[in-house]
């Protein structure tokens, strides 16, 4: 297949698995609790034990798809992210529940640095931010899917039929992985030397900074909004179909967000006027009742940014080091994502409230404008010192 939206659509499914499978605890964390005996902060840190191998795994993740090759290396990814849903499906043991979250989340921190780095081989120069949005967009359609469907599965036949879904779909993506094809000359001119100047490498920290604290902001929604409203005395069924509006709606607004970045070369003040209102919003979520109108602004606004966000990368990373450049991007978003949910349950457990963790995300996703004006002054200089 050499048709660029014809190997998106491929990336896309294939990404969507990582957001399935990561949703998979949070959409059944009331029958966890009830099941093992353990509190929010003990779910919390369940949830972030996925994105905690990324802080060691992205850099390395980076080369070694360089070294093996896309194809080799997602495959791989997926055989890990299916192993470690069956075996969150076959045990009774928490800590055998934790060891295989690990084993998935190792499987997409791989897949998630590689699959990144395919699309933007696809796409450098064309399309960019609108095709990056689209990729993005997995993450949401993944979750919401994974809202709407396992928690309904989750209460027929229990948690661990949820955990079997996962692995069955990272299985599939197994089989659609191996339709997908390099774009002609990506290995000649990967070849070349894949070391970062310093100020590239600063730029890419920061992006991947920007992108980590508010995937934290979005992720409090998915995450903690269940508890949330069953707090409130919401059924796990109609809260799980609640959240799940933010997402639908996100996945008309992130590639919305990549076409209007595109179409008025303007993504910065896209992504910072819609970061402000999204925190904005995050905060009043946990102080009113218009719970509903408030989850359908969030999923129309939150995803603008998703797209500009994405493509902050391609400015400053060439071919030959955007394996490398991903892994630094990656290793700053897994952080904050390991981070954000462990601290979010300690927080609610504290507080004796779900609500704490929404007010975290809300000053997470305030520190993102901030962080995107230094993105840009850093490319300002590092494009002076390029032509002088």
């Amino acid at each position: 297949m050499r048709n660029r939206w014809g190997i998106l659509a491929i990336l896309f499914v294939v990404r969507l698995t990582i957001a399935f499978q990561f949703q998979s605890v949070a959409a059944v964390a009331p029958l966890l609790q009830q099941s093992f005996g353990v509190g929010l902060a003990d779910i919390g840190i369940l949830i972030g034990l996925y994105f905690t191998p990324g802080i060691v795994l992205a850099l390395p993740g980076g080369a070694i798809g360089r070294t093996l090759g896309d194809k080799p290396t997602t495959i791989v990814a997926l055989l890990l992210m299916t192993s470690g849903s069956l075996v969150m499906a076959t045990t009774d043991i928490w800590g055998w529940q934790m060891a295989g979250r690990l084993a998935s989340g190792a499987g997409g921190v791989l897949l998630t640095v590689q699959l990144t780095k395919m699309g933007t081989d696809w796409f450098s120069g064309k399309e960019i931010a609108t095709a990056m949005a689209i990729f993005v967009n997995s993450w949401p359609a993944g979750v919401a899917i994974s809202l709407l469907v396992l928690p309904a599965i989750g209460t027929a036949y229990g948690a661990g039929a949820v955990f079997l879904v996962a692995g069955a779909l990272t299985a599939i993506g197994i089989v659609l992985i191996i339709f997908y094809q390099s774009p002609p000359g990506a290995t000649a001119s990967a070849a070349g030397s894949g070391r970062l100047d310093p100020l590239a490498l600063l730029a890419v920290i920061v992006a991947g900074a920007i992108w980590g604290l508010y995937n934290v902001g979005f992720a409090m929604i998915f995450s903690f909004g269940p508890s949330l409203l069953a707090e409130r005395g919401w059924s796990i069924a109609a809260a799980g179909s609640a959240i799940s509006l933010v997402m639908w709606l996100s996945v008309i607004s992130v590639p919305a967000g990549g076409y209007l970045a595109d179409r008025f070369k303007r993504p910065f003040v896209l992504a910072i006027a819609a970061s402000l209102v999204v925190a904005a919003l995050l905060a009043w979520l946990t102080r009113s009742d218009a719970v509903i109108t408030i989850l359908v602004l969030i999923g129309l606004i939150g995803g603008l940014p998703a797209g500009p966000i994405m493509s902050l990368t391609a400015r400053v990373l060439a071919l030959e080091t955007r394996a490398i450049g991903m892994g630094v991007f990656y290793t700053l978003f897994y952080a904050a994502m390991m981070l954000g949910p462990a601290i979010a349950g300690r927080l609610a457990k504290s507080a004796g409230t779900a609500a704490v963790a929404l007010d975290l995300g809300a000053l997470t996703v305030l520190a993102c404008p901030p962080l995107m004006w230094l993105f840009e002054r850093i490319v300002s200089v590092r494009h002076r010192r390029a032509r002088s």
